[in-house]
């Protein structure tokens, strides 16, 4: 089976890491990753993508903007959110975009995964 395409969109760079380092110990292969909200639209339409990680709040295009920029370009994108604790109405917006589902930060890597596979299969990729 081919490994997911997945696109990692955090600000921060050692979140991006973190992130890169837990899908790499799973069936999964990072193709991209983005800074900002910009770059995330950018990065997706160039890479399109299985699955999309993504931070909420980041400079130049939020992660909910960036969210909805994306379902509109592609009905099928899968993206989860990653939110740090006490973003729950921004987590709640997130959904209501389109996200598929959401992690927690500080979050554990076995936290990751649960949700991806959850997704995934949801979308009848299976894992």
């Amino acid at each position: 089976m081919s490994k997911k395409r997945v696109l990692v969109v955090d600000d921060a760079i050692f979140m991006r890491n973190m992130i890169k380092d837990i899908f790499a110990n799973e069936a999964f292969e990072v193709v991209g990753e983005a800074a900002n909200g910009v770059e995330a639209v950018e990065k997706y339409r160039e890479l399109k993508p299985d699955l999309t990680t993504m931070d909420i709040v980041m400079p130049f295009k939020s992660g909910i903007e960036a969210t909805k920029e994306i379902l509109a370009f592609d009905r099928e994108a899968v993206i989860i959110m990653c939110s740090a604790l006490g973003q729950e109405s921004l987590v709640m917006e997130a959904i209501d975009a389109g996200a598929a589902d959401f992690v927690v930060k500080p979050f554990k890597p076995e936290d990751v995964t649960r949700v991806v596979h959850k997704v995934l299969a949801a979308k009848g990729g299976g894992s």
